[in-house]
């Protein structure tokens, strides 16, 4: 009997999906017994073998795809888990019930249709767990439990492979290139950062367009995208600021994740940055879609060095108390014990 499947379809790139593999990697790190069901991934899966996670893989495709319900259900009878933890629409759907304890992790607000057949729900904000109780989930099977990053130190890059002068200010962006994470306010915040240097770095279908945007608000020479990154930890080490633009962010990861590494952050305030950020403490907030004021807070942290350290060794503390490997994982640990037929 294993203690813990876990199934993941997800993207080639994403938040989540990185989540994802830290997870599995620090349940191994700390002896939780489980087996991961997985698309193909080159990128994501090697990691999970490098730290001794066992999975198999299956497609996870579309309505037409009767192998991945046909190969779960035989996974589920080989390893008789005592919980089955699936991540996001695709895989619970597929996923089926049985005799042990079926529990969704929620990185978002979605639909409750595709885990009406679960035993609990995880959200991974306040405010996911406070939508599905609002959405009619029971609140005694609503449970929050964060996510972690990794803090281990990067390596600055030479800041001539992307054409970047050694002595510009330098910001940085990350993310799909998506609607979703306003890089196009970023952009036109920029013409009113004079001096200051853009990297962005993920990948997506809005890159012509965001180059485009750069030519059109006088700024294409200070934008540079860097497409998608593994190396999150070495661009932090080489930036001066952080800026989280997304309109709509559930969680805001990346704001955990420039805190782990010591770096100011700047964020337009959606709601996952909101609940994560004390304003002036830990970060700033700016009004969403207003380029002018995240122009106006990017100038104050690059020009305000006592502030800037402020605001990194607050958010430093933040992670250190909330959001490290340790911590989080002894909170699913308990979860497991607490929920586990």
């Amino acid at each position: 009997m294993t203690m813990l499947l876990q199934t993941m379809a997800g993207s080639p790139f994403g938040g989540a999906e990185e989540f994802f593999v830290r997870l599995a990697c620090g349940f191994q790190r700390a002896g939780i017994d489980q087996h991961c069901v997985v698309r193909p991934n080159e990128g994501r899966n090697p990691v999970l073998a490098t730290n001794g996670v066992s999975f198999d893989e299956l497609p996870f495709g579309g309505r037409l795809d009767l192998r991945t319900p046909w190969g779960l259900r035989q996974q589920i009878k080989k390893h008789k888990p005592r919980i089955v933890l699936t991540w996001m629409n695709r895989a619970s759907r597929m996923t089926p019930s049985g005799d042990f304890t079926k529990v969704a992790r929620l990185g978002g607000y979605y639909k409750l249709k595709n885990f009406r057949d679960c035993d609990h729900l995880i959200g991974n904000t306040k405010d996911i767990c406070d939508y599905l109780v609002r959405e009619g989930w029971p609140v005694e099977r609503t449970h929050y439990l964060p996510n972690f990053v990794d803090a281990v130190p990067g390596t600055a890059i030479d800041r001539a492979e992307f054409n970047t002068p050694s002595d510009a200010p330098l910001i940085l962006g990350l993310g799909r290139l998506h609607e979703n994470k306003g890089f196009d306010t970023l952009i036109r915040a920029l013409a009113d950062v004079p001096g200051a240097y853009l990297w962005i770095a993920g990948a997506g279908d809005l890159k012509d367009d965001l180059l485009k945007l750069s030519g059109e608000c006088g700024v294409a020479d200070r934008v540079r995208l860097l497409g998608w990154r593994r190396d999150v930890a070495n661009l932090f080490a080489t930036c001066d600021v952080f800026c989280a633009s997304s309109r709509h962010e559930p969680l805001g990861n990346m704001v955990i994740e420039a805190w782990a590494h010591g770096k100011p952050v700047v964020a337009q305030a959606s709601q996952g940055p909101v609940q994560l950020i004390t304003q002036g403490e830990s970060g700033l907030l700016s009004p969403l879609e207003d380029a002018s004021a995240l122009a106006g807070d990017l100038r104050t942290v690059l020009d305000d060095k006592a502030l800037s350290d402020t605001l990194s060794a607050n958010g430093r503390a933040a992670f250190e108390t909330n959001f490290t490997e340790d911590v989080v994982v002894a909170r699913y640990k308990a979860f497991f014990d607490e929920v586990a037929r």
